[in-house]
């Protein structure tokens, strides 16, 4: 690794990516066996160093080893000459982990409110004139004042809605008591996967996964999803939401000369005879 880019691997050179060119998305594929952990791990240890936080997805539980220094082994030694990997010397790397279900590691959580309509009908799969009545549910919490933290606070305000349906369709237009139920029954499959966990307070600062340590070493977030994947519906809610919020609020500076921030989701696919 230079200054400026992050040691790879080695082809018939030595290869290695610019930091300048990290700042895009990517995609590393293949067979089982072919590497692919080992990249991303090389990748994180390289971003690490060069001082950029980084947030994985570990959904088979691979990553963890990242927070300890490696063991000196003789095919680990020759396959570090193979590649052209001097010096080769076991390192930990600052790590801190994550659990939307705070298990095994520290729990991540939002709002209700944080999340929004939009987003929330989206993942609900809400039809338009049904993500209409959520986007008039939040708007009349907005007004009143109240504080939509749980999806507890949601459904509840939503019943509230229903009973008052006439009212609110002077003000707002048509309210269907049909699509009032639609999305209830939306909430409670959400819930079945154990959306509780992830709504509600303290509500993540994204500053706590954008941090450097004492050496100025980017924290490597491992975020915990080997039992999340089991719940594909709450892990696309939280994949989509992180993601909604890191464009929200990080700012648009061009072509930096490296990430501030990169994230990779680890997934596994299975073709199915």
């Amino acid at each position: 690794m230079t200054e400026n880019s992050v040691f790879i691997g080695k082809s018939a050179k030595p290869e290695s990516l610019d930091l300048k060119y990290a700042n895009r998305h990517g995609l590393v594929a293949g067979a089982t066996g072919t590497g692919k952990t080992v990249t991303l791990q090389i990748l994180t240890e390289g971003f690490s160093q060069a001082g950029v936080p980084v947030f994985l997805a570990d959904v088979k539980g691979d990553l963890a080893g990242l927070s300890r220094p490696g063991v000196f082994k003789d095919f680990l030694l020759q396959r570090a000459q193979t590649v052209g990997l001097s010096p080769y010397e076991p390192k930990a790397f600052p790590v801190v982990f994550w659990d939307l279900y705070g298990r095994q590691g520290r729990p991540i959580r939002t709002t209700v409110m944080e999340m929004g309509p939009l987003l929330l009908a989206r993942l609900l799969g809400l039809n338009e004139t049904q993500e209409g009545v959520l986007t008039l549910a939040f708007r009349r919490g907005d007004d009143e004042g109240l504080l939509l933290l749980e999806l507890e606070d949601l459904r509840a305000l939503l019943v509230n809605v229903a009973e008052r349906a006439s009212e609110l369709s002077g003000e707002y237009g048509h309210v269907s008591k049909a699509s009032v139920g639609a999305i209830q029954r939306r909430l409670l499959t959400l819930e079945e996967q154990g959306a509780e966990e992830f709504f509600g307070e303290p509500a993540l600062d994204l500053n706590n996964l954008l941090r450097t340590d004492d050496d100025g070493m980017g924290i490597v977030n491992i975020f915990a999803a080997d039992k999340l994947m089991q719940s594909p519906k709450l892990y696309s809610t939280f994949l989509l939401w992180l993601l909604s919020e890191l464009f929200e609020e990080l700012p648009e500076v061009g072509d930096a000369r490296y990430p501030w921030f990169v994230q990779a989701t680890m997934m596994s696919l299975q073709k199915w005879s």
